[in-house]
């Protein structure tokens, strides 16, 4: 009865039924994979969602790419990082996960192919699956920070027509260097493919001082950089996403003339969240000031407790919310993380969660509060190290 594009579903994976178990008992659990900036002791403002109830909100217009005012507003937040984009070449959506599949409809026919990037966040499979498109992965190699092996790139099928970047990486933290995109862009013309650059996380750079961002602003070919209120603002319960088209004018017409006829067929972006999406971008940045301080304090914490355990070895994170730590082999990755919520009450996620491709490492948010993380990593890093 189902399509065939459904991804597995249905089993619930160990961890999660250990989980379960230990919170139906009643036990207490440090929760090291938190993602959801509403659930981490952040202070939001209170009368922050009242431009949701704008007369304005009450009146439907739909505008399949968005409208004028939402886009301008998501155009004048790019021009805080000191690149200059184009409202016309902004196009509003729900997600970041929608902003992928509206590609993939604009960009592929059915199996047809994309670079992923691996180790990265497990989402991609998914999409694709669902859309009727088959994911090729590229490797990242750790020297000393998160790099793209390119001769794994270049070894693509030759139906591949989009390559996907995520900078910083989820969860790996490395950006895109210049080097590393003029090598790509390079790729991309010669290999007709398509530059997607999701970019939600770029709004809080750690190990690096001036990131390169708003790469499709900045590209010679056809791209697309994505973005939205749950990371740049700290609001993933608003649904307001975008995307900005780039590279040469010709290419940019005919996507965006391609993507408002897929838009037009959803019309997905409720009106009250675009009527007030200037506001929300704006005051949005007193979360954003709070959730950097949060990663940059509990990074530093996470690396004063490692010095105590030289066995474990937390990796350079240049960017974004999560840290990887590199652990001894002692036990299998799953082994550690079942044996680690049973005896601390600590639940972090293993390598393979996002496709790492040898084990032994383990991926820590760095959003949780910081009595809780610092108490938590001491923890974990004594129980791996023993």
């Amino acid at each position: 009865m189902l399509s065939r594009r459904l991804p597995p579903h249905g089993d619930l994976n160990a961890l999660t039924r250990a989980l379960a178990q230990r919170r139906a008992e009643g036990l207490p659990v440090a929760d090291l994979t938190e993602s959801n900036p509403t659930r981490a002791g952040l202070t939001y403002p209170a009368d922050l969602l009242a431009a949701l109830a704008s007369e304005a909100a009450l009146r439907y217009e739909p505008q399949a790419l968005g409208m004028p005012s939402a886009r301008e507003a998501v155009a004048r937040d790019h021009a805080r990082r000191g690149v200059a984009v184009d409202p016309d070449r902004v196009i509003l959506t729900a997600s970041t996960s929608e902003a992928y599949t509206w590609l993939f409809k604009l960009l592929c026919d059915a199996g047809d192919t994309v670079l992923v990037p691996r180790p990265s966040y497990p989402l991609f499979e998914h999409l694709t699956q669902i859309e009727g498109v088959r994911t090729f992965p590229f490797t990242l190699e750790y020297h000393g920070r998160w790099e793209i092996d390119f001769a794994t790139m270049q070894s693509a099928p030759e139906d591949a027509r989009a390559v996907i970047i995520v900078s910083p990486n989820n969860p790996t933290g490395s950006y895109l260097t210049p080097r590393e995109l003029d090598r790509l862009l390079a790729l991309c013309r010669d290999r007709g493919w398509v530059l997607i650059v999701d970019e939600v996380f770029a709004d809080y750079p750690l190990d690096v001082r001036a990131p390169l961002t708003d790469i499709a602003a900045r590209a010679d070919v056809p791209a697309f950089t994505l973005g939205g209120l749950s990371k740049t603002a700290g609001l993933p319960q608003l649904k307001l996403g975008w995307i900005v088209a780039g590279g040469p004018s010709e290419a940019c017409t005919a996507a965006l003339a391609g993507i408002e006829l897929i838009a037009d067929s959803f019309l997905s972006v409720s009106t009250p969240v675009q009527v007030a999406a200037g506001q929300l971008l704006e005051r949005g940045a007193t979360i954003r000031t709070q959730i950097h301080e949060r990663v940059r304090a509990n990074l530093t914490v996470l690396r004063q407790n490692a010095q105590s355990f030289p066995a474990c070895e937390v990796l350079r994170v240049e960017g974004g919310w999560s840290a990887v730590i590199r652990v001894p082999a002692m036990l299998t990755e799953e082994q550690l993380i079942l044996e680690l919520l049973h005896r601390e009450g600590i639940v972090a996620h293993p390598g393979y969660f996002f496709d790492f491709p040898r084990e032994a490492f383990l991926v820590v948010s760095l959003l949780p509060p910081l009595d809780v993380f610092q108490d938590a990593t001491a923890r974990l890093l004594r129980f791996a190290s023993s």
